[in-house]
Parts: C-alpha cells; sequence; structure tokens
C-alpha cells in the first residue's frame, strides 16, 4: 500500500508568526507516522505543502496513492487555508484521512461552530464578535471573559491576558487581537473549573477514548487556568511545564456520560469524521461547555490524543494503522476484516463520504452541458 502524509511546511515564511511553533510542529508528526506505518508492503512518504504553491498537486495526480494522510493545518502560515486541501484532495478523487473541507472550516470559524452548537441545544459559553473596536461597546456578556481570534487554533493568541475581568481589560485584549491576527475577535464567557478532553476515534460506530485532563501547576497560581499558545507550545516556559496533559479520573460516572454525550453531539454538529478532540470546560455546577472541536488533532506521539489511545491499549503504530483502517473502510465501504484498496472498492454509507472520496476524480463539462455525479 503507497500512503502520501501530506503536511504544511510554512512556519519560515512570515518574519513575524505568532504561530510559528504550531506550524513547525506539524513536519515532526509526518515524520512519526511515517516511520510507524512504513512496514512490509506499507510505504508511507511525506509531502510537504511549501507557501501557497501548488505543485503537490500534480505530485499526487501523478502518484495516485492508495490514501493520503492529511495533516495539512495551513496554507501559506495562514490557518484559514486548511480547508483548501480536502477540497484539492476531493478534486482529485483521492481518499484521505479525517474531515471534509466542510468540517474543518466550521471548527476554524469558531462563531460559526457555536452557532450550531447552540441550534443543537449543545452547551457552549455565551459570546459575542468584535469585528471593530467601536464594536465592543455592544458586547453585554458577564465578566470575567476571555478573548481570542475567531478563526485560529492551536491556541494562537491566547495569553494570561486572553482573560478580563472589565471593561478596560476587554478593549486592550480586543483590540490587540483586531490589530495582530487581522481578523474578528471572539469573546466568550469564561468558565472556570476543570478543562478535560474527550478524544474521539471512528465514525459507525464512534468510540470515545479514555479522557484527559489539563493539570494546572504553580505557574498558574494566582493565574487564569488556560492553555495559553506558550503552554501548549514553548516547552521549556513554566506555562508548558506546568500544564501537563493526564488521563482525567473522574468518580462521577454521570458526569463522564455527559462529557462523552456532549462532545460525541458537538462532532455530529460539525460532521467530523475519523478521529478528533473535543475541549470541554465543567463548571462547578457540573455542566460541560464545548470550548472548542478539534478534528483532525494534533497526532504526535506525545500528544495527548496518542497518550489516550496508549491508555486504551493502541501503541503508538497500532494508533496510526487504526487510523489509516478507518480512512479506508469509509473511502472504499470495506468492513474492517477486508482487505482495504482500490481493488476491493465498495459503496460506502453515504454519511460517511468526503464530498467526492473515491478513486475517480470530478468529471469535467462536455460540450457545454452539466457533467452529472456519478
Amino acid at each position: 500500500m503507497h500512503i502520501v502524509i501530506l503536511h504544511n511546511r510554512d512556519h519560515d515564511l512570515l518574519e513575524e508568526d505568532p504561530g510559528r511553533e504550531a506550524r513547525e510542529d506539524v513536519m515532526r508528526v509526518a515524520s512519526a507516522l511515517s516511520e510507524a506505518l512504513t512496514r512490509g508492503d506499507t510505504h508511507a512518504e511525506p509531502l510537504a505543502v511549501e507557501g501557497d504553491h501548488f505543485e503537490f498537486v500534480e505530485l499526487l495526480r501523478r502518484m495516485q496513492p492508495d490514501l493520503v494522510i492529511n495533516l495539512c493545518e495551513s496554507l501559506a502560515a495562514d490557518s484559514r487555508g486548511e480547508m483548501v486541501i480536502p477540497c484539492l484532495l476531493d478534486m482529485l478523487g483521492l481518499p484521505y484521512t479525517g474531515s471534509s473541507a466542510l468540517s474543518l472550516g466550521l471548527a476554524l470559524h469558531k462563531p460559526k461552530a457555536k452557532e450550531l452548537l447552540r441550534a443543537r441545544g449543545i452547551s457552549t459559553p455565551p459570546f459575542a464578535v468584535v469585528e471593530r473596536v467601536e464594536d465592543i461597546r455592544s458586547v453585554a456578556l458577564p465578566y470575567p471573559l476571555i478573548v481570542k481570534p475567531a478563526r485560529e487554533d492551536a491556541s494562537v493568541g491566547v495569553d494570561f491576558d486572553s482573560v478580563v475581568h472589565g471593561p478596560e481589560g476587554l478593549v486592550r485584549a480586543t483590540e490587540e487581537v483586531l490589530r495582530t491576527f487581522q481578523q474578528p475577535a471572539l469573546v466568550e464567557q469564561f468558565i472556570s473549573g476543570r478543562e478535560i478532553y474527550v478524544p474521539l476515534l471512528g465514525n459507525a460506530p464512534r468510540r470515545a477514548l479514555p479522557l484527559t485532563e489539563i493539570r494546572f501547576g504553580k505557574a498558574f497560581e494566582n493565574r487564569p487556568n488556560i492553555v495559553s499558545y506558550k503552554a501548549k507550545w514553548e516547552t521549556e516556559s513554566a506555562e508548558c511545564q506546568d500544564s501537563p496533559s493526564v488521563l482525567c479520573t473522574l468518580e462521577d460516572a454521570a458526569l463522564e456520560a455527559r462529557l462523552v454525550r456532549t462532545a460525541m453531539d458537538a462532532f455530529t454538529a460539525l460532521d467530523c469524521l475519523d478521529y478528533g478532540r473535543v475541549d470541554l470546560r465543567v463548571s462547578p455546577e457540573g455542566v460541560p461547555y464545548v470550548i472548542d472541536i478539534n478534528p483532525n488533532c494534533d497526532l504526535h506521539p506525545s500528544a495527548g490524543y496518542a497518550k489516550a489511545a496508549a491508555a486504551a491499549g493502541m501503541d503508538y503504530p497500532a494508533l496510526a494503522a487504526r487510523l489509516v483502517e478507518i480512512a479506508l473502510e469509509r473511502a472504499y465501504g470495506n468492513p474492517s476484516h477486508r482487505k482495504k484498496g482500490p481493488g476491493a472498492a465498495r459503496g460506502a454509507h453515504p454519511q460517511n463520504r468526503n464530498v467526492l472520496a473515491g478513486r475517480n476524480p470530478v468529471r469535467h463539462r462536455a460540450g457545454g452541458s452539466r457533467a452529472h455525479a456519478e
């Protein structure tokens, strides 16, 4: 089997890049997956998407791999380009791991994602969107609040000053987001309490892996208990060292069931596929609030998702192999005990397929008439 591991390589593209460390990390993930999957008759090779160049499209067209592992989290150092990659893979007719362009776009557009959650009756903190400085006056939410870029992930733009306790702090934090990221600021009610992650795996059925939790240490005393960008990516910082991701211990079985159900509902609301993680805060009253949905979450061997898989009995090579199997089952419609690949293709259940998943690329218009979908 030939697998291509597609990843962005754009961390050095911008002189000032507030998300450089997160963009650089994806190359290490690609290397780890290549090593874990290349064995026997399976060859998994990384392929970089360089800046805003699209040479990789023609390369993929010629290679025709059995599967693409999509690790691309940005395009030209812009996280909002993440959704472009699945669109291109769909146009090429190549099956790939993870969620579709629509799901990735919704997850990255945090206000739209929250609107969907609220429409489905899924708990998420009350919020407002600030597009201009003058809009700050219209924010009518109880303090404390947390301010972050509306269309970034990986904690980009989040630090201790993002949590504000009054109008002066709100103006300062919002202006910082508008100026630095050139995009709207998401202002939402800050939920104090435990931060618990629900890792999800599979489609039909979908399962929750063992829950993980952020353990906030001394660096967070008298400071907001939040996973800042520094805590997530600057490994030598006190914030990072004092906020490890650990297995979550819950004595309340009913609370654990609510967390898993809320995460499952949120994942389904955005039509996410294959694998991902839903981040929740649990209020002192025991109410779980969705604060982020992470389709195509970090697959680094030392990241929380791999730790949760290990706790479920899957070492890293087994996790990598399972992600491949899940994507092939969805693309080709084969049950897990059958050989995967184009030679064993069958129709997959439509609700678990990507827009144009399959081996045949989109047909072009002919003679001016509309081409019909197969």
